[in-house]
């Protein structure tokens, strides 16, 4: 059983920063996965924020290049989301989740959710 445990939302004003945290807490092994944010804004689906690999290469959503950081730490099995400059657009419900291909299978996990709001 994979859990994930996020934390660190909140509310802020616009330009502030946040950083989001992702912990696995299972016997799997974390490295082995790819691991990602998404967020979902009311009324809205579920969309890619970033994503960084086991080897460590990442990718953003062209909206939040520049402003926000995705980093793994494989020692402590967290995955971070550094969120600056915040706008109120970035307003959602941030997503952590883990996914590996396996055995032919596409294996995967999320955490509950962190809210994130952004207003003046």
């Amino acid at each position: 059983q994979v859990q994930l445990v996020e934390s660190g939302g909140g509310s802020v004003q616009p330009g502030d920063s946040l950083r989001l945290s992702c912990t696995m807490a299972s016997r799997t092994t974390f490295s082995a996965y790819a691991m990602g944010w998404y967020s979902q804004a009311p009324g809205s689906q579920r969309e890619l924020v970033a994503v960084i690999s086991s080897s460590g290469n990442t990718n953003y959503r062209d909206s939040v290049k520049g402003r926000f950081t995705i980093s793994r730490d494989n020692a402590k099995n967290t995955m971070y989301l550094q969120m600056n400059n915040l706008r109120p657009d970035d307003t959602a419900v941030y997503y952590c989740n883990a996914h590996k291909r396996a055995w032919g299978k596409d294996f995967d996990h999320w955490g509950l959710g962190t809210q994130v709001t952004v207003s003046a």
